[in-house]
């Protein structure tokens, strides 16, 4: 049990020459789920799904202010409302009043100097909430840069352009199959039963899609569709379980109106909110383990690698995005080269961060748009093996009030010591290593 025990926990990351099959399959499930359970605690994802409730409770009434005004312009309000209200049973009177404050909000921007002001801040106040949601997305993804405001207005603005349209598509189709089928097949003993399951089925589907649009188009950086369905397929099924949970749980109501009197919805409101925040954001936690699961491997030793080991990778990367930019040969993405050369995807990026940091390396733009390749950021006959050390030991602040007088020749005697050993190398160009 022990060494069974110590094969999980250690020993599986260090297996990475497993064939193709069911086998490598089953290794690499495993290893997401630990994976994601492990980033639970290191990622605080209980703070973020907090941080994630708070902002969603602040933006609730924009959020639906903002879907019904563009529902009303469609005329096809009735028919959101309804949906919202199918698919949120437990949130009925949440519901209720969340809709006849958007509805007073609405009212109030038609006239008035509230119509400017009102319309940016209704706006301001959703594009936050989604900005929060795709900087936690990009944190657990590793993602350096969010995208650009431009960005954030365009692709946000059309994702509540779409969204009424995929609720009522969602509702039609669970409608007319519902009606449609059971109409033509009621009297057929042997069709009805699996029409039944499928009719059951159409929420999980639905949650599922809606996850894995999340999880492929909210981070910036390229998803794939197989990493964020995987991960959506767990999520969609506990997000649809908790629900039926949390709705079997409504006995409990009466006990909170005896407690919070008029105010029993918010706290169950809250609860609801971090759960399923939580649930959403375990379910990114996979999809990135998924993603980069050859990449983890060794991730553990990475928290105690040497310095010496450490510059060793620097120059290893370094000389990579040299060597590729000296024959004209594509410059290579974090991923790629975190696959290619089998470097834990964690230290892959810190190393790039800190080359870019100390400008020996520099973005550029890739084939994969969102994510960027990387280059040299000056001319590689002089970048040399002393010189890119030099960069890195001289690399973040060295200005501190200590007692210069005592100090300074320690420090002027410890330079030049540091520059005598980078010496012999000093010469070498990375390039030709």
């Amino acid at each position: 049990m022990k060494k069974l025990i110590l094969f999980l926990r250690e020993g599986i990351w260090r297996v990475t020459d497993v064939p193709q099959g069911f086998r490598k399959m089953g290794y690499d499930i495993f290893k997401s789920f630990v994976m994601a359970v492990r980033r639970y605690d290191e990622d605080r994802l209980q703070t973020k799904a907090s941080a994630l409730t708070y902002n969603t409770l602040l933006s609730i009434v924009p959020m639906l202010a903002v879907l019904f005004g563009i529902a009303r312009g469609f005329g096809f309000q009735n028919l959101i409302e309804n949906r919202l209200f199918s698919a949120l049973p437990g949130q009925k009177e949440a519901l209720e009043q969340g809709l006849k404050f958007a509805e007073s909000y609405l009212e109030q921007s038609k006239s008035g100097i509230f119509l400017g002001i009102g319309l940016v801040l209704l706006l301001w106040t959703v594009m936050n909430l989604l900005a929060s949601i795709e900087n936690i997305f990009n944190e657990i993804w590793r993602v350096q840069k969010a995208r650009s405001w431009f960005r954030k207005f365009t692709d946000y603005l059309s994702l509540f352009l779409i969204v009424p349209i995929l609720i009522i598509c969602s509702g039609g189709i669970s409608v007319f199959i519902s009606s449609t089928l059971f109409q033509h097949l009621q009297n057929d003993d042997l069709i009805t039963p699996v029409v039944i399951f499928v009719i059951k089925l159409i929420p999980y589907i639905i949650t599922i899609l809606v996850f894995t649009g999340l999880y492929m188009f909210i981070p910036n950086t390229r998803v794939k569709f197989k990493s964020a369905f995987g991960a959506a397929c767990v999520t969609g099924v506990a997000f649809q379980v908790f629900q039926f949970l949390y709705i079997s749980g409504q006995i409990w109501v009466s006990k909170y109106n005896a407690i919070y009197g008029s105010f029993a919805a918010l706290p169950l409101l809250l609860l609801w909110l971090q759960l399923s925040w939580l649930i959403c954001l375990f379910g990114v936690e996979l999809a990135a383990a998924g993603q980069n699961i050859e990449s983890f491997s060794f991730e553990k030793d990475t928290r105690n690698i040497s310095r010496r080991y450490k510059d060793f990778l620097a120059i290893l990367i370094a000389g990579i995005i040299v060597k590729r930019f000296e024959k004209a040969e594509k410059p290579l993405t974090e991923p790629e080269i975190s696959v290619k050369y089998k470097i834990p995807l964690r230290l892959t990026g810190e190393i790039l961060d800190l080359l870019v940091k100390t400008k020996i390396i520099t973005e550029t733009a890739s084939e994969h748009e969102l994510v960027p390749a990387y280059q040299p950021a000056l001319d590689i006959n002089k970048i040399t093996v002393g010189f890119l050390l030099n960069k890195i030991d001289a690399s973040g602040s060295e200005d501190f009030n200590v007692d210069k007088d005592v100090i300074n020749k320690y420090w002027e005697q410890f330079v030049q010591s540091r520059e005598f050993l980078t010496q012999r190398d000093h010469d070498v160009l990375v390039k030709d290593l």
